[in-house]
């Protein structure tokens, strides 16, 4: 029996999905993937933001932030207060301060987190100052030199609550074992300045994931 030419291009239309509705599908794919990984970071996130983990620990490890020529932004006194809690509770005899500043300034965030300290009555034998380090990866490896010359275990890292998810995987990642301390928020924060948050670390985390897959290494 002979089957008809058009009835075989019917066939074939039917049997298999054309280039546009095959570029479709995988464009769907791909958006919901993308949907799915947002879920789960912004979850991921939000977790860490809300769950205070400090125990005793060999130290606590202070995130910088921005310092105002020798005197710490309110976020860096807010993390600075939040260590000196923890400090004062006995939770680690050590408090590590970390972060640089740029070349024009006189003073590091690092510096001045010790300095902050001091004034708070913690002796400087109880503070190492990392001072070098330009963004979260590089406080992180930084800290984990730190932490093999002085042969730490358990650190508390704290910093504020939507930068801890990142700062744990970049942690684990360097083989440090960290446990978090988000610093309190002094009030509820606007919608938009907490998605901005977010967002960001979305992004940061994102982007330092992809690095790390196709294998580049600050």
């Amino acid at each position: 029996m002979i089957v008809p030419e058009t009835n075989l291009r019917s066939s074939r239309r039917v049997g298999r999905p054309s280039g546009k509705a095959l570029g479709r599908i995988i464009a769907a794919i791909v958006v919901l993937g993308a949907i799915a990984w947002v879920a789960w970071v912004d979850s991921q996130i939000r977790y860490y933001a809300t769950h205070d983990e400090a125990q005793p620990a060999s130290a606590i490890a202070v995130f910088g932030a921005a310092e105002y020529d020798g005197r710490p932004s309110p976020v860096l006194r807010a993390r600075l207060d939040h260590g000196l809690a923890l400090y004062r509770q006995n939770i680690a005899p050590l408090v590590i301060t970390l972060g640089g500043g740029n070349p024009a300034d006189r003073h590091s965030e690092g510096g001045v987190g010790r300095a902050y300290l001091m004034a708070q009555g913690v002796p400087d034998s109880a503070i190492i100052a990392e001072t070098k380090s330009d963004n979260t990866e590089q406080s992180v490896r930084r800290l984990a030199k730190i932490a093999r010359a002085n042969r730490l275990g358990l650190i508390i890292v704290v910093s504020d609550g939507t930068h801890l998810f990142r700062v744990h995987a970049l942690c684990s990642s360097m083989g440090l074992n960290v446990l978090t301390s988000p610093r309190p928020e002094a009030r509820n924060l606007p919608f938009s300045l907490a998605w901005k948050r977010t967002f960001h670390e979305i992004l940061s985390y994102t982007f330092w994931r992809l690095k790390w897959l196709i294998g580049i290494r600050n």
